[in-house]
């Protein structure tokens, strides 16, 4: 079993994966809070040096607005090819107290989803990255063969509006189909069981 850890702060969920010194994070907080995940980290026993790369399941400021800076400290910035136009999007979101860096884009380890199991088996990561839209169009899910998958803030499908419901309920059965039975989502209680594929909403399985 892939050893995962919550090393969550200010009500987000950030997950470290793996063992040794090749170690995925999965997700960062806001921009000026290296501070508060170096202490969780240390809290948690993890040097920051064990980790090696990060993965953003979407650049909203509360899952990538650290990543420039955790790259200055050596950590590598794992991008899926379709997240590319979305980062430079998040500049427009901030404001000048955030201090926001700007993630470079000429430096980051830039993948299709088709490419993702073979890059995660050099981590010791055995699982692919996959295309989860709903809650944002460049959002993704680590989805690995033991049954669990990193969501993000993918939108739960009793909370969906007709905007986003086709996206949202095929993102949550492409999951159920890879055989994810439980979730870590990027708030709230993890891991918890997948959504069933309906409920009282009334809602169409996709």
């Amino acid at each position: 079993m892939t050893a995962i850890v919550n090393v969550g702060y200010d009500s987000t969920n950030y997950y470290v994966l793996g063992q040794g010194r090749q170690r995925l994070l999965v997700d960062v907080g806001w921009p000026n809070t290296l501070p508060k995940l170096l202490f969780t980290l240390k809290r948690k026993d993890i040097p920051l040096e064990h980790i090696g790369h990060l993965l953003a399941t979407h650049y909203h400021p509360d899952h990538a607005g650290l990543a420039q800076e955790l790259k200055a400290r050596g950590v590598r910035l794992v991008v899926i090819d379709l997240q590319r136009p979305f980062i430079p999007l998040l500049r427009r979101v901030m404001k000048p107290d955030h201090r926001f860096v700007d993630i470079a884009l000429h430096d980051n380890a830039e993948i299709a989803c088709e490419a993702s199991r073979a890059f995660l088996s050099t981590l010791g990561i055995a699982g692919d990255i996959v295309h989860t839209p709903g809650h944002s169009d460049d959002s993704v899910s680590l989805v690995l063969d033991e049954g669990v998958a990193f969501t993000g803030d993918l939108t739960s499908p009793f909370a969906i509006d007709d905007t986003i419901a086709e996206r949202v309920l095929a993102s949550w059965a492409l999951l159920r189909a890879k055989g994810v039975r439980s979730v870590y989502p990027g708030h709230g209680p993890s891991p918890r069981p997948i959504p069933p594929p309906s409920g009282h909403d009334g809602l169409p399985v996709k």
